[in-house]
């Protein structure tokens, strides 16, 4: 066997061995990253109880089609102060409006708005709402017809 002498900067198996720990290192670190990222965004279930749920869908789906045969048309956003104001149409006067926001991802934060019914079918939330996503559950009300939707804002 004839002695091999090692020359400087020649890439030998423990260097190898070093990039396959490194590289797998590094993989092994984003994906931890990432689980994390998921586990936090993550609030928990939609609903307790599935069986429940897909017993009452059906119901769900009749109180949809009756909210959509109303005719109602609604239209949510949000103007420049932060106040949420819905513009409707084809909705009795008198109407009651009520909303509850909740953030779609990130902290849970929740909050419930009140509405002053304007002119031309405007209603416009009493107080503003903090910038950023939000999802709206809307309610109108208008004697025993009720109209219920969700939207982002």
């Amino acid at each position: 066997m004839a002695d091999r002498t090692r020359r400087k900067g020649e890439f030998t198996g423990r260097h190898m061995a070093l990039v396959l720990v490194i590289g797998f290192g590094i993989v092994a670190a984003v994906n931890f990253y990432m689980a994390s990222l998921a586990v936090g965004g993550f609030h928990g279930v939609v609903v307790e109880n599935s069986y429940v749920a897909s017993q009452k869908f059906n119901t769900w789906l009749a109180e949809a089609e009756k909210a959509r045969a109303l005719g109602w048309d609604v239209r949510p956003g949000r103007v420049e102060d932060g106040h949420v104001l819905i513009e409707t149409a084809n909705v009795p006067a008198g109407a009651q409006v009520e909303a509850e926001l909740r953030r779609p991802i990130g902290e849970r934060q929740f909050e419930s708005l009140v509405f002053d019914a304007g002119r031309d079918g405007r209603f416009r939330s009493r107080s503003p709402v903090d910038a950023g996503r939000w999802t709206m559950r809307l309610t109108i009300t208008a004697g025993d017809d009720v109209w219920v939707g969700e939207s982002e804002i």
